[in-house]
């Protein structure tokens, strides 16, 4: 049975919620102190505010969606940059993609091809 309080959430509703097992979640707790907070409710139980939901949800894009790792989500906290929403991540501020993100490349000759075409692409569109 779901929580009828819509700002607080067991740790089993937002397990499913994000399809993410519930120790996943607690050892993102352990990962990330300074996003993930829960408040503990009676016997130890976590109970997590919506805010702290959201964040969970872009976390967990970006680690399984998007290819950061967890040092990379830790970077982007200890910087401050933890986006909103996963969107942000992925769009510069001049709305030109954030190569963050990309997941790297296997080394052969198409891709680094691909990477030399690209660049000489944006040379000239920096000219």
């Amino acid at each position: 049975m779901e929580n009828t309080n819509e700002y607080f959430s067991s740790i089993n509703d937002v397990s499913k919620r994000l399809d993410v097992p519930a120790h996943t979640l607690r050892y993102w707790e352990k990962q990330f102190p300074v996003a993930i907070r829960p408040t503990t409710g009676a016997g130890g139980r976590r109970y997590y505010r919506t805010e702290t939901v959201e964040k969970l949800i872009v976390i967990r894009d970006l680690l399984y969606k998007h290819g950061l790792t967890i040092a990379g989500v830790k970077k982007l906290l200890r910087d401050g940059n933890l986006p909103t929403s996963v969107d942000e991540v992925l769009m510069g501020d001049n709305g030109t993609p954030n190569f963050v993100a990309a997941p790297a490349p296997e080394n052969n000759n198409d891709d680094i091809d691909l990477a030399i075409g690209l660049l000489e692409s944006a040379k000239q569109m920096l000219q």
